[in-house]
């Protein structure tokens, strides 16, 4: 059975980021936006992670511009926006594709662990979250709407 494990992604200096590396951590992953509607629940993730951080939390954000394109921004743009409006702490990755062709291997394998609500793998919109547990298995999806406080009590059960 694959797992989260098997995927490497790219971070915001296009360095490979191998996901085994995050063995016995629980995952939050997070396609983001900087001009969306719901690029205020940064402030919310940043939080989460700073509570949960030390409990084995990792959050990884991925900057997608498929969505109205709200994401337009060069990686470092992106670092500069979280950084400067909202203390980001997590790891911003490389901008990608969560749909489509072009999609990103990992958020193909993402969306079809995990399919939307109706029934669906399309990520419908930004801040889409997957919650993955330590052993790598993705365990929930979160649509857009879904406020921290929400993942927060599903999140602290696989801590």
């Amino acid at each position: 059975m694959k797992t989260i494990y098997d995927y490497s992604v790219k971070d915001a200096n296009l360095k490979d980021i191998y996901l085994k590396d995050y063995m016995d951590k629980v995952l939050l992953i997070v396609n983001v936006a900087s001009y969306c509607g719901l690029t205020y629940q940064y402030e919310g993730l940043e939080k989460l992670y700073k509570k949960y951080q030390n409990k084995g939390l990792e959050i990884i954000g991925f900057p997608c511009n498929q969505f109205a394109l709200q994401e337009p921004g060069t990686n470092k743009e992106i670092q500069e926006f979280c950084d400067s409006n909202y203390g980001i702490t997590f790891k911003i990755m490389n901008k990608i594709n969560v749909n489509g062709s072009k999609a990103d291997p990992f958020y193909k394998f993402l969306k079809n662990e995990k399919v939307g609500v109706a029934g669906t793998p399309q990520i419908k919109w930004n801040f889409t979250k997957f919650l993955a547990n330590k052993d790598g298995v993705v365990v929930h999806r979160f649509g857009p709407q879904i406020e921290t406080n929400e993942i927060e009590v599903i999140l602290k059960k696989y801590l």
